[in-house]
């Protein structure tokens, strides 16, 4: 049994323009009508993949780390004293487990502008894109348009037209291989789940609660006055494809971005990926039909009484609850599946206890996901992690049910060798972005209801919000000239 689905009919045909919705048809001539797509480069096992990144501080560098065994041929990035400091130890000197990729850092050819590395560079083979959110799917196009694979950082794009963009494009070109970072997705306790779900151990799935501690940056709060830019920094390029002329503060780069607007997309794009993702390919149960989004008061309003919508949203909400309604789960239990609700809770958040729920027991502050079913329910930390079984029996009935998922050489912390082993034609690739796109579009559907502050309800197959015609401008974007997808 594999773990994802490729039934690729749930994506739904339909594409996006800022103008409204295109046709199946349509969308796909779009995506094909620029540069003719690049055969990637044929590796046998014992190859080296030439592999650039897009963003190499932070989160790239900790991916990075551990591909030091490939070849890393160039990075991309706009602040290389940042890309240093993510290379250090509290001391200040080159951690132990950042010395190898220090060295290949240092060997790579360096650039800022990730438009000009592709035009340049011709001797890559794969991308690693670790870019804030709004660079994702631009960054992503290019690269695939080239016949490079692709590993994108979660989430896999900022809205849902680029979502369909990259699966359109995946589609066109099965010879890439695309990987999403959700490393919880390579992870064997959270296959397990997926097993044990599948399995009946809780009998047929009803409702899923799924919470996170994030926020752990800025939000909620008002728009700050820009600021002089570090001398390292390149504002401009950072800024890329997001259509605003904010000047430079340092509560956007490089870390507080996911909570404002045109860069991130709050804390369900930071953490949906890792924890809605066990119960979407667990109970596969298509894109939902209805959501909404309540949420704490919007950020600006003058008065704390004031919980009116601003005209521009500019920082997401401290906290909200996003409740999701999917019409059916056909893996559930296998027992003719059945509606599905589950809710999102962020800003620190918990779900109510539900009935049966053991006093002694407690829910990660952290973060989690609790599957309540008809026979008992199972509750697992946020990467899938230290499962449990709640209700009598469960664990003598669970042991029945047999490992049929593979696994992932290395498990959680192998995620991105998988990429390379699949590239090489090693191992089935993990998370590729036929499942990936259709869980990112639900977990921004949630941003979407946010955004238009309404309750939404969702024609999965045309892409399109049907009952408020106005919240279809929160599934596309515009873009920055010179940026554009």
């Amino acid at each position: 049994m594999a773990i994802v689905t490729t039934d690729a009919r749930r994506l739904g045909p339909a594409g996006f323009t800022r103008r409204g919705v295109l046709t199946g048809a349509a969308a796909m001539a779009g995506v094909l009508a620029g540069p003719a797509f690049g055969a990637p480069r044929r590796l046998a096992p014992s190859d080296r993949v030439n592999i650039a990144v897009i963003g190499a501080g932070g989160q790239g560098a900790s991916n990075m780390s551990k591909l030091t065994s490939q070849n890393i041929v160039c990075t991309t990035d706009v602040d290389y004293d940042h890309v240093h400091k993510a290379l250090l130890d509290k001391t200040g000197n080159i951690a132990p487990s950042r010395q190898a990729l220090k060295a290949a850092y240092d060997k790579a050819t360096r650039y800022t502008d990730y438009r000009k590395m592709f035009d340049t560079q011709k001797d890559i083979d794969a991308v690693l894109i670790a870019t804030p959110d709004h660079h994702h799917a631009v960054a992503a196009r290019h690269a695939m348009e080239r016949g490079l694979h692709v590993f994108v950082q979660k989430p896999l794009t900022y809205t849902i037209e680029e979502s369909r963009r990259l699966a359109a494009m995946a589609r066109a070109n099965p010879n890439l291989v695309t990987q999403m970072g959700n490393q919880g997705h390579s992870g064997d306790d959270g296959r397990r789940v997926i097993e044990l779900i599948r399995g009946g151990a809780i009998g047929k799935v009803h409702e899923v609660h799924i919470w996170t501690n994030r926020p752990v940056w800025p939000q909620g709060v008002p728009r700050p006055p820009a600021q002089p830019a570090p001398a390292s920094l390149d504002w401009q390029t950072w800024l890329g494809p997001a259509n605003v002329d904010w000047g430079y503060n340092a509560e956007y780069a490089h870390f507080n971005w996911r909570g404002w607007t045109p860069f991130g997309s709050g804390a369900l794009g930071d953490m949906g990926a890792h924890l809605v993702d066990f119960p979407f390919c667990a109970l596969d149960p298509a894109l939902p039909t209805k959501v909404e989004t309540r949420h704490s008061r919007w950020a600006g309003n003058a008065s704390l009484w004031d919980t009116k919508r601003p005209a521009e949203i500019t920082s997401y909400p401290l906290a909200s609850i996003a409740r999701y309604e999917f019409g059916h789960a056909p893996t559930n239990s296998g027992k003719g599946g059945g509606p599905l609700h589950m809710t999102w809770y962020d800003g620190g958040l918990l779900p109510p206890t539900p009935p049966g729920f053991p006093e002694t027991m407690t829910m990660s502050g952290d973060g989690g996901v609790l599957f309540v079913g008809s026979h008992g329910m199972l509750m697992h930390e946020t990467y899938g992690e230290k499962p449990v079984l709640i209700g009598e029996g469960l664990n003598e009935k669970a042991a029945k049910i047999p490992m049929s998922l593979p696994r992932i050489q290395g498990g959680i912390n192998g995620h991105e060798m998988n990429w390379i082993r699949a590239i090489r034609g090693e191992e089935k690739i993990s998370c590729p972005f036929e499942y990936a796109t259709r869980l990112n579009e639900t977990m921004n559907l949630g941003v979407v209801a946010l955004q238009a502050d309404h309750v939404i309800e969702y024609d999965g197959a045309a892409g399109r919000v049907t009952n408020v015609a106005d919240a279809n401008r929160y599934l596309s974007r515009q873009y920055r000239k010179g940026w554009e997808l």
